[in-house]
């Protein structure tokens, strides 16, 4: 059993798919791992650190050779696995809905992508979950972002010269990312507000110290979805969020928005006349500019200023700490694949319920109901 460790080429792209760590599991495990020349540099892992932990350093083509497994953070340029043995397995973020294309061309090369971002939020599969390792260290990467634009400080502070106020910060979707970085803020000094769909992350927002701001007493909200994801709102409840956003949204300094739905554009949740009426020198964070901004204005890859707002797009945060991002990536790979480790096999066999979720594709067709669906 041969695991192919692949250098990302995506713009920007700097973690990578296994660590020196990883690569000792799996070899504990009786695999051969073989790694891409230069796949760990963004990561500052030498591939010195490679060769000592066990894997074999070489080229793509001599990485790809035979190789039964194949990991990746994003999914690699169908053109770049020519060559690949039908049957083999590509486990990585594959971003199906965005890019059906590609998933296609992995089907007509035959092999089997297995796309972890569609990994079912179970209990068992908690630890392989890409999205929540991920999502955790970009809230956590978007309060440091907005305190490098925001010219204050964070926390209260008494001095001689008299008080400075602490940063009011307002966190607007609730998720994995929107909890890292209530506690982010709230380690800062910060005076932290929150809101969200669902009425669940009531608890968890006070249990974080924080203010949870939510719509009450409307009917037809449709916030709880399945898997622990938000839904589409209601057309009432999207009325009454904007009413009470507009007037809480005004009194912040700092304002992050995490909120996506799967298979869907991020839901717009600030406009440019609510912006408009926060004080210059305000600082807000899209960490869904990349799936259509959850604010008005907001331009993935840029900082641009409106309203004397800053409005920060940072594209691909979790790459931004890619160190630690790619130690828990990886770890999230090994967990699926030894879970699912059949020692007389010599190889991972999955089962129905997590195999078939993350499976998009087999025997040369696309064969994910998710996708055959959309």
């Amino acid at each position: 059993m041969k695991i192919a460790v692949l250098k990302e080429t995506a713009a920007g792209e700097r973690r990578v798919a296994a660590t020196p760590e990883t690569v000792k599991k799996f070899i504990g495990l009786g695999a051969t791992m073989a790694v891409e020349s230069g796949a760990g540099a963004g990561a500052s892992i030498a591939e010195d650190a490679y060769a000592a932990a066990g894997a074999t350093v070489g080229s793509r083509a001599e990485v790809l050779a035979d190789a039964d497994i194949i990991l990746g953070v994003a999914g690699p340029d169908p053109a770049s696995l020519s060559g690949i043995k039908s049957g083999a397995w590509l486990a990585a973020g594959l971003n199906p809905f965005g890019d059906r294309a590609r998933v296609d061309a992995y089907a007509a090369l035959g092999i089997e992508a297995l796309a972890m971002e569609f990994m079912p939020r179970i209990t068992r599969a908690q630890s392989m979950d890409i999205l929540s390792s991920q999502s955790n260290l970009s809230g956590y990467k978007a309060v440091l972002d907005a305190a490098a634009e925001y010219g204050r400080a964070f926390p209260m502070m008494m001095t001689a010269a008299g008080t400075v106020s602490a940063a009011k910060v307002f966190v607007m979707g609730v998720g994995v990312a929107g909890l890292q970085a209530i506690a982010t803020a709230r380690r800062l000094g910060a005076q932290v507000s929150a809101t969200d769909v669902r009425s669940a992350t009531k608890e968890q927002i006070l249990s974080l110290g924080a203010k949870p701001i939510f719509v009450e007493n409307v009917a037809g909200i449709e916030g709880e979805g399945s898997g622990g994801y938000a839904t589409e709102m209601s057309d009432e409840y999207k009325a009454a969020q904007a009413d009470l956003v507009s007037s809480h949204i005004a009194r912040q300094d700092i304002v992050i928005t995490t909120a996506l739905i799967p298979g869907r554009p991020a839901p717009r949740l600030i406009s440019d006349a609510q912006i408009a009426t926060m004080r210059p020198g305000s600082v807000i964070v899209d960490l869904a500019v990349e799936a259509g901004g959850n604010v008005e204005g907001a331009v993935a890859g840029e900082v641009v200023e409106r309203h004397g707002v800053k409005i920060v797009g940072h594209r691909n945060v979790p790459s931004r700490l890619a160190a630690d991002t790619s130690a828990l990536f990886s770890r999230n790979l090994f967990n699926f694949l030894s879970a699912f480790w059949d020692k007389d096999a010599g190889r991972p066999v999955l089962d129905a319920e997590i195999g078939d979720a993350v499976r998009l594709t087999q025997d040369g067709k696309v064969v994910n109901p998710r996708l055959l669906d959309a």
